[in-house]
């Protein structure tokens, strides 16, 4: 404080302007910081100023609200949030007798002492306050402010009678809500205002007030504390509230602070009683209306200087006792009744030890009772955010976000909201305080995010109850039981008496769309309950509908016609999905649960038409061995399995087992694994649904088109995308998988090493250009090599004679291994050659004139993949007898009497001719083997 600072008390009674004063006053000066008495007030205020000068240089600081631009100048705090030591060049403290307060009054109290501007300090309240301040200031100045406008007392009146642009005064929530319930019915609504109230809420409900919708406001004593509104008459229910401790009467200058909210500014105002309230006394009722009150003599006053060596000098130092007579020790507040429960905790008692650690105790003890369940649930609380502090220096995020996500719901009624609110108010707190959490400015959001969303719904479910709007014929019947009549159309259009108010979609009710807000939620609750009985005949109606009426979608959504019911979700195995029905909570369980049985009918008999080669296999109690435990597989794969993911399991299976699988419709490819059944549009159209269920995926991949052969590679796709479509992802294009395994049969009789061209039949089947065949033999593992030649006419090839194949054994591609000819494992005999095209050498030959040729691209390819190692030990190579037991694996090696034939990979070497064996009448391939066996 320098010489030239000044310090001035404005007194007067209320509407007298003294906040708009020192609003004035403040915005002459360079910088200044002003406290209020509440959270609501201080918000008011910030938004004038930031009106008159732009958010930038304005802050608004408060115990669960923290906006601080770079360049504050101005400073809008509640009175406990003020910063100490700013050294602002002005500085005001509203509502000051409320240094008398029994609870805040020591706050208050010590700003007065303590709290100065560098040229100005203005303190604002009632006359009342004269006598303390020039006890305890004597430095200060007085200024009187006179009221604007008149204010008389009108006596009682009933509710009924109240005129508009009243405001009814209660003292408990019960209270303020049997009143605003009372006028909603007798006067079509009103707006509640209380100070559990978030300014959101607060705004939302004042707005309705100010802006005519309502003509009534019940509120609590909250508006007495400097809110400006539009009230003509202010009418008190009662003349006593609690005080924190006990029920007392109200005090005539308290009295006055809440009337005086009547007739702001030059417009003169009433004030009366109403319902239980007794009439005010004349000379009660006369010093109200003359502002002639009993001066105050004592403040409450809790010590400032406070000493953090030890807990018990802390709450020896808060506890005491004044040094002058104009002061009086203020009774033990929650935070210090918080300090002595935790002392007590032998845990916080060890923790505490030093000077950091009392200090840091005592600033989690300040953490306000917002929530109010009791003084054990708050210290418990507490000492839990303590004991994170000190051990790791911050809340832990899970821990914050568990209790966060715990009232982030904007579900239930009014007094549920009402604690979510009170209860985030809490965490909004901790948020402010810096360094208690990892992340403050994301933790400050969420807190504010939640405390909006509660805050909105609470707006809405106060207008919803206390508020008629186009929906009180609605509202009274449903109030009065009585019946009301509903109408549904062929198009779901729902009508309630003669009037449109929304639309029946399934059996979801979707309130009309040009309703909004609190109208929107009234009219779904009243149409909900006219709509009982249509919602039981549709149930009815839907559960005799046949499967050709419902369907699902790519993403797992069940229809009915156009409208959604339900949607899958995942089951205990893939193949068995559950069913989440989408039916209205006013629709009943009853209609809930026949909806979900038909559903569940309607799935699992579509899973049972599409998927049942794989269901057979399933339930196919012969198969034993490797055999079932490679059907195992393809059901757990729903159909489509990897060649390479199950080499082993494939190498390890016998040709019994494999004939076996093979009569399930399982086809051993070369690439592929999979059942051809499977692989047409509407199977592969649930397996995507049912594997996306399984994966659990949020976005489900859509089924490719039926009928192509290839399609570009989804590259965002996730893992198994393309094998659940039927496809192999091969270079840019993913190829369906039957159709690969064709071309994979073309391709075992070319040469892969010295190198081949594409065959027309193999464009032909893949549809695809050179340059596109090509990449898509890269894919596959080719090497594919471009040239340009001289373009030759075809010219008449020579008939050329086949040389004789021998076959032993099966010879399909259903025992290749994933390799091609010469350096994959085939179950055929190593002496079968396939028989090469001769290629047409005449280009070589034929004179062409070099610059008008006509030149033609053409790719060959060669197989790129390195053979994969044998896994043998070393020193167990080709050539070299291994330990033990086993034959050498070099040479082939004759059969001896009695060995049994070799299972599992064969090697390519000559060997002599063996008795040719039976032609299996189930291999896909037995035509084409049937017809080499007879041209020989």
């Amino acid at each position: 404080m320098t010489g030239s600072s000044r310090v001035v008390a404005v007194l007067g009674p209320t509407n007298t302007g003294k906040t708009h004063y020192a609003i004035e006053r403040m915005l002459g000066h360079r910088t200044g910081v002003i406290g209020l008495p509440l959270r609501l007030l201080a918000r008011e205020v910030y938004d004038r100023i930031v009106a008159i000068r732009g958010p930038s240089v304005v802050a608004l600081v408060t115990g669960e609200e923290r906006i601080l631009p770079p360049r504050a100048k101005y400073w809008v705090c509640t009175v406990e949030a003020m910063p100490e030591g700013m050294g602002v060049d002005f500085l005001a403290i509203d509502e000051i007798q409320l240094c008398a307060d029994p609870e805040r009054g020591h706050v208050f109290t010590d700003r007065l002492l303590r709290a100065r501007g560098l040229h100005e300090t203005l303190f604002l309240g009632s006359d009342t306050m004269r006598g303390p301040i020039r006890e305890l200031v004597p430095e200060a100045q007085f200024m009187r402010r006179e009221r604007m406008s008149r204010l008389a007392y009108a006596g009682a009146k009933k509710i009924s009678r109240m005129p508009a642009r009243s405001a009814i005064v209660g003292f408990s929530v019960d209270n303020v809500y049997a009143i605003a319930e009372l006028i909603r019915r007798q006067k079509g609504g009103a707006a509640v205002v209380m100070g559990a109230l978030s300014p959101r809420t607060r705004n939302a409900q004042v707005a309705m007030y100010q802006n005519g919708e309502v003509d009534y406001l019940v509120a609590t004593d909250a508006i007495g504390m400097g809110l400006n509104l539009d009230i003509d008459h202010v009418a008190f229910s009662s003349l006593s509230k609690f005080d924190g401790r006990r029920m007392r009467p109200l005090a005539p200058n308290e009295l006055a602070q809440i009337a005086g909210r009547a007739g702001r500014g030059m417009s003169d105002g009433t004030f009366g009683v109403t319902g239980d309230a007794a009439p005010l006394h004349a000379e009660v009722a006369q010093s109200i209306m003359d502002h002639r009150f009993t001066p105050m003599r004592k403040l409450n006053w809790r010590s400032a200087a406070l000493r953090f060596g030890s807990i018990e000098a802390l709450i020896h130092s808060l506890e005491a006792p004044p040094d002058s007579e104009n002061l009086v020790r203020a009774r033990e507040a929650d935070d210090l009744g918080v300090l002595k429960t935790l002392s007590q905790v032998s845990e916080v008692a060890a923790r505490a030890s030093d000077t950091a650690s009392v200090r840091l105790l005592w600033d989690v003890c300040r953490i306000p009772d917002f929530r109010g369940i009791s003084h054990g649930e708050h210290a418990g609380l507490l000492e839990l955010i303590f004991n994170h502090l000190h051990q790791s220096g911050a809340v832990p995020n899970y821990y914050v976000a568990q209790q966060i996500k715990r009232i982030d719901r904007i579900d239930g009624d009014i007094d549920t909201l009402s604690k979510r609110l009170a209860f985030i108010r809490t965490w909004t707190y901790v948020a402010q305080r810096k360094g208690w959490l990892h992340d403050e400015s994301h933790w400050r959001g969420e807190t504010r995010a939640v405390e909006d969303r509660v805050s909105d719904a609470l707006h809405e479910r106060l207008t919803q109850r206390f508020v008629d709007r186009r929906t009180s014929v609605l509202l009274r019947r449903l109030n009065q039981k009585e019946a009301i009549l509903a109408e549904v159309n062929d198009k779901g259009e729902v009508t309630v008496e003669n009037e449109f108010v929304g639309k029946l979609e399934g059996f979801r009710f979707s309130p009309d769309k040009n309703a909004t807000g609190a109208e929107e939620k009234v009219l779904k609750a009243a149409s909900l309950k006219a709509l009982a009985p249509h919602f039981h005949l549709r149930a009815d109606r839907f559960y005799n509908a046949p499967d050709t009426e419902i369907d699902f979608t790519e993403q797992g959504g069940l229809m009915w016609g156009e409208d959604a019911v339900g949607k899958l979700v995942a089951g205990s195995e893939p193949m068995k999905p559950l069913v989440e029905v989408f039916v209205d909570d006013a629709a009943g369980p009853d209609v809930a649960q026949k909806v979900q049985r038909r559903l569940q009918h309607f799935i699992d008999r579509k899973v049972t038409a599409l998927f049942e080669p794989l269901l057979n296999l399933q339930r196919d109690e012969e198969l034993a061995g490797q055999a079932r435990g490679f059907a195992f597989r393809m059901v757990e794969a729903l159909g489509v399995l990897l060649r390479d993911d199950v080499a082993q399991e494939v190498k390890e299976l016998d040709q019994g087992a494999r004939a076996v699988l093979r009569k399930h419709g399982i086809r051993f490819g070369q690439f592929t694994i999979f059942m051809p059944l499977l692989l047409k549009p509407a199977p592969t159209r649930l397996r995507l649904v049912l594997w996306a269920l399984s994966k659990g995926l949020q976005e489900f991949p859509e089924s490719p088109p039926p009928g192509l052969v290839t399609v570009p590679v989804a590259k965002d796709a996730p893992a198994g995308t393309d094998a659940m479509c039927g496809y192999r992802a091969a270079g840019e294009r993913a190829i369906r998988i039957d159709m690969l395994e064709r071309l994979a049969d073309m391709l075992r009789s070319e040469d892969s090493r010295g190198g081949f061209e594409a065959k027309a039949d193999m464009l032909s089947i893949t549809g695809m250009t050179l340059e596109q065949f090509a990449n898509l033999m890269q894919g596959l593992g080719y090497k594919a090599e471009k040239g340009e030649r001289v373009k030759v006419k075809a010219a008449p090839v020579a008939e050329v004679t086949t040389p004789e194949v021998k076959a032993e054994g099966e010879a399909t591609s259903d025992a290749v291994e994933p390799m091609p000819n010469a350096t994959a494992e085939v179950e055929t005999p190593a002496e079968t050659t396939p028989a090469k095209e001769p290629v047409a050498e005449e280009s070589a030959k034929e004179p062409k004139a070099e610059n008008t040729a006509e030149q033609e691209v053409f790719y060959t390819f060669t197989w790129a993949r390195v053979r994969p190692s044998n896994n043998r030990p070393r020193g167990q190579q080709d050539g070299n007898k291994p330990k033990g037991k086993g034959k050498p694996r070099g040479k082939p090696q004759g059969k001896k009497p009695g060995d049994r034939p070799q299972q599992g990979a064969k090697t390519f070497t000559a060997r002599p001719p063996r008795k040719e064996k039976p032609i299996d009448p189930d291999n896909p391939f037995a035509a084409a083997l049937m017809g080499l066996k007879d041209n020989k």
